[in-house]
């Protein structure tokens, strides 16, 4: 059996997802022979080209022509005044934009200016390259459907619609006729997010209206949180044969056996598929312990094509959450969360496996939390080979993390840890079942920048019941801690299908989800709450948050969390000062 496995758009271009070379892993260490393709690194490689654009500039031309400043804008047309600038700046953004990628790959991304430069240029290109699909757009870090996605209806219409859809013509010209040539047995598509979801689910439609005769499944974690809504949408299955929930590694073995043998797929786990007229679930397995599965390959992936100037591969410490209690997250997907980890000596050896492997400096930890126990062991481990290799991930602020593991863990390689912060109001970190303290987060956040370590900081306003008062006292925390804290991600709460709020709203302040009958594809819905403030308040106060923020010269460098980490680890090796998040630039927090 041969099985190819795809990566579709939109996922920030700058490092490997893990879903693929995990299971490419498990599958080839099984005798199974696998080809696995990036197509989200492999699609914004092609766009941003000369040649691309080039066409693009054409394509406007035909569509809008000379005339365009005396056309009227319509409602289905980009603005008038925006397909102007095109025309006139495009040719030299077009011109400059392969020049832009070799920027963003080399050690010259660390010269604020010139790479500022080469990240504008890429993002006026991303920004040109989706005007012929208006009003979908394309960027960096997302990507806005003319479609809504969490409709069938819609997402059906999406998929078939070559004036809106990017990806029709993209994967018409690629990917669609290698796997004509490759004539693989199964082709697995997987979408961890909902920005992925046209993307991957135009591929599959593709693959259908080809007539290739392959097995098209889906799987993910956006997939999984839609578990029991696809047996409810038939349609769907016009476009795939099955799709895989939870973990993938078993399930997808197995639908290679079943597919080699009888056909029978009642005997795959963790299967949703179509049965004749029917739309069948299978049991559900649960998942292998993260030690009994292989290192990730990722061998075959386009390494040299990230948009990054060194490689960083993603590796997992455990599965899982070890807490796995908080209101708003919907970690194992309503489902008992099945915790399994890695013991310390086992992660370093994978580390290490993939410096000399693929050659590489950096690693990210893409767990929802490192545990303490890892953090303590396998500090001092790296540290005695030398520290070959920088690290960082997300961390919980726990009472056991003191200054003296956090000066251990910077001399074992860490250089950047992100820590959920969501609120410093006590009230609501209770209400919302956090399980952290506000004196071990002001202690940490402390300690950790005094060791060397730059802080990421994620946080939220609106969780149900939360008032202006509240709010008040995180932007207080906020800038009481400016010196200590080096970037932060903000937002609004989400009401996200199987979190503990979506599913016992009551105990959360929550008066009523709604649920709209034509978004059968949802996974975030709205609410009205019993007091506090709404989303709409949220989304203003967050609003005016922000416009108090400091500009930053250089906003490339906190653009994600692959630029962040190499920002921090260059100032370091350079033993430059991390800059503080709320101070202005240059200024003394």
């Amino acid at each position: 059996m041969k099985v190819m496995l795809l990566f579709p758009p939109n996922w920030t271009p700058s490092m490997p997802h893990l879903s693929l070379p995990t299971l490419t892993a498990y599958l080839r260490a099984h005798g199974v022979e696998v080809i696995q393709r990036d197509l989200n690194a492999e699609v914004f490689d092609e766009i941003l080209t000369r040649k691309y654009m080039r066409n693009t500039l054409a394509r406007l031309r035909e569509s809008y022509g000379s005339n365009a400043s005396r056309r009227p804008s319509r409602p289905s047309h980009p603005p008038r005044q925006q397909v102007l600038w095109a025309l006139e700046e495009g040719p030299q953004l077009a011109d400059a934009v392969e020049q832009a990628k070799g920027v963003i790959r080399s050690e010259a991304f660390f010269d604020g200016p010139t790479s500022l430069g080469a990240f504008e240029t890429v993002i006026k290109c991303l920004e040109i390259a989706s005007m012929p699909f208006y009003p979908a757009s394309l960027h960096l870090q997302s990507y806005v459907s003319a479609y809504p996605v969490d409709s069938s209806r819609t997402l059906l219409q999406g998929v078939r619609d070559p004036q809106h859809n990017i990806f029709l013509d993209i994967y018409a010209r690629g990917i669609m006729k290698d796997i004509a040539r490759e004539k693989p047995d199964i082709v697995g598509i997987s979408i961890p997010s909902m920005p992925q979801m046209l993307a991957g689910m135009t591929l599959a439609y593709l693959i259908k209206e080809s007539g290739l005769d392959c097995h098209v499944t889906v799987g993910g974690p956006h997939i999984s949180m839609l578990r029991d809504e696809l047996p409810k949408v038939p349609q769907m299955f016009d476009l795939i044969d099955s799709a895989v929930v939870f973990d993938g590694e078993v399930p997808l073995l197995q639908l290679t056996e079943a597919l080699a043998g009888d056909g029978d797929l009642s005997r795959v786990n963790n299967l949703v598929y179509r049965d004749g007229d029917k739309i069948r679930v299978s049991d559900r397995k649960i998942p292998e312990k993260i030690a009994d599965l292989p290192l990730p390959d990722f061998h075959g992936l386009p390494l040299d094509r990230y948009l990054a100037p060194e490689l960083v591969l993603p590796l997992l410490t455990a599965r899982g959450c070890y807490f796995g209690k908080c209101a708003f997250c919907n970690v194992g997907y309503g489902e008992a969360d099945s915790f399994s980890q890695l013991r310390a000596e086992e992660l370093a050896d994978q580390m290490l496996t993939l410096q000399q492997e693929y050659g590489i400096r950096h690693i990210f930890f893409s767990d929802e939390a490192v545990t303490p126990r890892n953090l303590r062991h396998l500090s001092p481990m790296l540290e005695e080979k030398g520290t070959p290799l920088h690290w960082g991930g997300c961390v919980r602020f726990e009472h056991v993390i003191n200054a003296d593991l956090l000066k251990q863990m910077q001399r074992g390689g860490c250089r950047m840890i992100l820590f959920g912060l969501e609120s410093a109001s006590e009230a609501i970190i209770n209400h919302m079942v956090k399980g952290t303290e506000l004196d071990d987060m002001s202690r940490i956040l402390h300690e950790s920048h005094e060791a060397g370590i730059w802080n990421h900081t994620f946080f939220f306003f609106g969780f149900p019941g939360e008032t202006i008062e509240n709010a008040q006292e995180t932007v207080n925390f906020l800038y009481e801690h400016k010196p200590y804290i080096n970037s932060a991600a903000m937002g609004t709460f989400l009401m996200e299908r199987y979190s503990p709020a979506h599913r016992f709203p009551q105990t959360y302040k929550v008066k009523r989800v709604i649920e709209e009958a034509d978004k059968d594809l949802a996974i975030y819905f709205d609410y009205e709450v019993e007091s506090g403030m709404d989303n709409d308040f949220a989304e203003r106060l967050m609003d005016r948050f922000m416009e108090t923020l400091p500009d930053k010269s250089f906003p490339q460098f906190y653009a994600s969390d692959v630029y962040r980490f190499l920002y921090a680890s260059h100032l370091g090796g350079q033993g430059l000062p991390m800059p503080p998040w709320l101070a202005p630039e240059g200024a003394q927090a």
